[in-house]
C-alpha cells in the first residue's frame, strides 16, 4: 500500500472526469484529501477506489447539481475543484474536422456552470495544449474572471516535473484569494527521467507474453510481419529505417512520407513519446520497446504515465481488455503532474493572500 503524507482533512478537492485516478492520487500524494471522483466510465470505479480511498461517484458531470457537489465537501472546508474534460474534441489529431455537436464540447461548460454553482476556493483543469485556441476555453476563462477568479494558465513539459514522457499538458488554475501559479520546475534538461530509468528493471517479455507475478505486465502480440519489422527497428527510428519489402504500402505512397512516427522502438537514455490510449500497439506510435521485440506493455505504460508500480487497475483474476486499460491509462493526467497541481495548490494556500 503507498504511504501518503498526511492530508489535510479542512482542505478538500473533488475530481470531475476523474479517470482511473491519476489527478486524485497526484493531489492525495501532494496531501490534498480527495473527497471523491466524478466519471460517466463503469471501469473508472475499481482503480479509483482501491488505490485512493476516495468515493467514486458514477454520473454525467452535467447531471451534477449543485446540492450533489456541496453535499460531497466536508462543511468547514476549504474547497478546491480539479478536473480534465475530455479532451479528444480539442486534441490535434481531431482538428481536420471541428465537430461542433459533439457534446464533449459541452463538458467545459459544465465545469463552468459548477464552479459558479459552488463558488471553490481554488479550481484548477488539466487539458491539451490545442484546448487554449479555442473559444469555449477562452469563454471559460472570461467567466472564471466575471464571476472573482485570479486565472492563470500556461503549458507545462512533463519532463521538467521528472516524468519519464515527452508529454506538454495546459494547467489552469483559478482562485478566489488572489494570483495562483505553478510551482517552479524541478528537472533541467539533464535530468529529466529516461525510458531507462523508469521502466528497465521489469521482467522480460515476449509479444503476447503476460509475467507470472503481475497481471498488467502483458505484452500485445505481433504478427509474423510485424515481428520481422521490429527486429529491424532502431531506438529512436521508424518505418524508413526498414528493407523495402517491409514497408507498408500506405507509407509508399507520397501521403504516407509525413508520418514516420510509427512503428518505431523508444529510445533508453530519453523520456518516451507521450504515451496515448493506443500504447500498447507497436504501430501505433514510437511504442516499441527499446530493446525486446515487443511493443511496452500496460505497466510499462502506466509507469511511464508515472502511475506507482503496484496502481492497481482491475480487480485480481478480472478479464484484462488492452483496449479498457489503454484507454484509462492513455487518458489519465500523469499522476506526478497531478502531484505538482497539488503541491501549487497547496502553496499558494500557505501563502498570505491564498
Amino acid at each position: 500500500m503507498t504511504k501518503f503524507p498526511p492530508t489535510n482533512s479542512k482542505i478538500a478537492a473533488v475530481d470531475l472526469f476523474c479517470g482511473a485516478g491519476g489527478l486524485t492520487h497526484g493531489l492525495i500524494k501532494a496531501g490534498i484529501s480527495v473527497v471523491a471522483g466524478i466519471d460517466i466510465d463503469p471501469a473508472c470505479q475499481f482503480p479509483f477506489e482501491a488505490n485512493n480511498k476516495s468515493k467514486f461517484v458514477l454520473r454525467d458531470v452535467g447531471n451534477v447539481a449543485k446540492e450533489d457537489l456541496v453535499g460531497m465537501y466536508p462543511s468547514t472546508s476549504t474547497r478546491i475543484l480539479v478536473g480534465c474534460a475530455p479532451c479528444q474534441p480539442f486534441s490535434r489529431y481531431s482538428q481536420a474536422v471541428v465537430r461542433t455537436g459533439d457534446q464533449k464540447w459541452a463538458m467545459l461548460e459544465q465545469f463552468a456552470r459548477l464552479v459558479t454553482e459552488v463558488h471553490p476556493t481554488v479550481v484548477s483543469m488539466e487539458n491539451v495544449p490545442e484546448l487554449a485556441r479555442h473559444e469555449v476555453f477562452l469563454k471559460f476563462v472570461k467567466h472564471l474572471k466575471h464571476v472573482g477568479y485570479h486565472v492563470s494558465f500556461s503549458n507545462v513539459f512533463c519532463p521538467d516535473f521528472g516524468i519519464a514522457q515527452h508529454r506538454t499538458r495546459l494547467v489552469l488554475f483559478a482562485s478566489l484569494t488572489g494570483p495562483i501559479s505553478l510551482i517552479p520546475s524541478t528537472h533541467r534538461p539533464s535530468q529529466y527521467r529516461t525510458v531507462k530509468q523508469a521502466i528497465s528493471k521489469l521482467p522480460t517479455l515476449s509479444p503476447g507474453e503476460i509475467d507470472g507475478t503481475d497481471s498488467l505486465h502483458r505484452a500485445s502480440h505481433l504478427s509474423d510481419l510485424n515481428l520481422r519489422r521490429i527486429r529491424v527497428s532502431k531506438p529512436g527510428g521508424c518505418w524508413r529505417d526498414w528493407p523495402p519489402q517491409l514497408v507498408a504500402k500506405c507509407h509508399q505512397k507520397k501521403s504516407g512520407e509525413t508520418f514516420p512516427s510509427v512503428y518505431g522502438r523508444m529510445e533508453w537514455d530519453s523520456p518516451a513519446p507521450t504515451i496515448t490510449t493506443q500504447f500498447f500497439g507497436y504501430g501505433n506510435g514510437r511504442f516499441g520497446h527499446p530493446e525486446q521485440d515487443r511493443a511496452i506493455s500496460l505497466r510499462e505504460g502506466a509507469i511511464l504515465q508515472s502511475f506507482p508500480p503496484k496502481y492497481r487497475f482491475c480487480q485480481k483474476d478480472a478479464a484484462v481488455s488492452f483496449a479498457t486499460l489503454g484507454r484509462l491509462i492513455g487518458n489519465a493526467v500523469p499522476v506526478r503532474l497531478g502531484e505538482v497541481i497539488g503541491k501549487s495548490i497547496l502553496k499558494h494556500i500557505a501563502e498570505p493572500n491564498g
